[in-house]
């Protein structure tokens, strides 16, 4: 998921230097989306991951 993010951002960045302010503002927002849902699905990850390996 991270990599869509970063692909999304390289098309925003791409699209912003050509002049195609729409086409970059929703590839920003799509990059931004998606590197959010990864950072709260990793930090859920380390949480569980983490509670789960307990020694008894």
């Amino acid at each position: 998921m991270l990599g869509w993010a970063v692909v999304f951002l390289i098309i925003a960045i791409v699209a912003a230097i050509f002049g195609f302010g729409g086409v970059a503002a929703a590839s920003a927002g799509i990059a931004k989306l998606l590197f959010f849902v990864f950072l709260v699905l990793f930090i859920i990850s380390l949480i569980f991951g983490w509670r789960g390996r307990r020694i008894p």
